[in-house]
């Protein structure tokens, strides 16, 4: 079995094929970061065109890649939610399209199970699973049951801990994205210079808060400066590191305490802890997020860092997962900019 997985979501144009003895036979991507590096973030009408231009291009290398054709290829997967909905509507119609012409099955993938169940393509992790599901857009914990059964557990109430990366990186004058910048200038820091809150610490329930801690880190900015202390990289007065590593700090003792408090609201012996979504990709939740699992008695899986951030592979692997369930979509399935996982319902999109 094989299929073809779609995804542009958000500003990744990305094409994967893989088939269900959990081997990539091909991917290919293509990167808006240049694009919207100027704005500090994402703009959707650009991000949509440069789908638009790109996707049909890469559906072509993957297939040279792998050495088949479209009618080699058993169903079409393409994201259709949660997202921004123009570029979401690109991958979307592609994959119908090639459905269509081809005679073959589509299925509508949920963004957020492609993240969910990449380890268990990379893993071969089983359920039921505790997962931390952390990206620009989401940051929620959730007890991975089966395909589409999905118990969260805990969610943030305000900003998700990739936008507060994004927001604080701007901020120290580090540009876009800023998950990777602000982990890179945190090596050459000290993570206890400056104290920032952790929102909800200790408190019960697993929910996350990260408005608060991105208010700091400018309040903390805007005195320094009004100081004369703030000076940018490579100065060697510049505070810009121990700002990241103080920053990259709170943010690791946050969600590793939601993540304990998960493990105690759960009835049942996960068989991992998973971590999944672009900022899953960082080593200093990862090795903060092992050491915790192994305190539980439960391996850790993430994907491969690669696999962490949006890729046309976790979507044929979710599109496969459900495929060999037995659950297609109808060619008139209708994207969504909002797409919980809890709607999900198992082997059904």
């Amino acid at each position: 079995m094989i299929v073809l997985g779609l995804e542009s979501s958000c500003d990744d144009t990305a094409v994967g094929l893989v088939n269900d003895k959990r081997e990539i036979l091909a991917q290919a991507a293509a990167s808006q970061i240049e694009a919207h590096r100027p704005f500090g973030g994402v703009v959707p009408e650009i991000a949509a065109r440069a789908h638009l231009d790109k996707i049909d291009l890469l559906v072509r290398a993957v297939l040279d890649q792998s050495g088949l054709t479209l009618d080699n290829i058993d169903a079409i997967a393409a994201t259709c939610g949660p997202g921004l909905i123009g570029g979401v509507m690109v991958g979307e119609m592609m994959g119908k399209a090639i459905a269509a012409a081809k005679n073959k099955p589509f299925i509508g993938v949920n963004h957020l199970e492609a993240h969910a169940l990449t380890a268990r393509l990379t893993n071969d992790v089983t359920f039921p699973y505790l997962l931390l599901l952390v990206s620009g857009g989401h940051c929620q914990i959730l007890l991975a049951k089966g395909v589409g059964a999905y118990e969260r557990l805990g969610g943030t109430i305000d900003d998700a801990v990739g936008e507060c990366f994004d927001k604080a990186a701007k901020l120290l004058g580090l540009g876009y994205p800023g998950g990777p910048l602000i982990e890179q200038a945190a090596k050459g820091g000290n993570e206890k210079a400056f104290d920032f809150p952790r929102p909800l610490l200790g408190r019960k329930g697993c929910d996350f808060s990260f408005s608060g801690l991105k208010t700091a880190v400018r309040t903390k900015v805007e005195e320094l400066k009004a100081q004369n202390l703030f000076f940018p990289i490579p100065d060697p007065r510049s505070p810009i590191p121990h700002l990241a590593a103080s920053l990259q700090r709170a943010i690791v003792e946050s969600l590793e305490d939601r993540v304990k408090h998960a493990f105690g609201m759960i009835d049942v012996q996960p068989t991992a802890l998973v971590v999944g979504g672009g900022v899953a990709a960082n080593s200093r939740i990862r090795t903060s997020l092992t050491a915790l699992a192994q305190k539980h008695g439960v391996p850790f899986m993430a994907p491969p860092p690669a696999l962490c951030t949006d890729n046309g592979v976790m979507v044929a692997w979710a599109g496969l997962e459900r495929f060999r369930l037995g659950a297609t979509s109808p060619l008139d399935f209708r994207a969504r900019p909002r797409w919980p996982l809890q709607e999900l319902q198992a082997g059904h999109a």
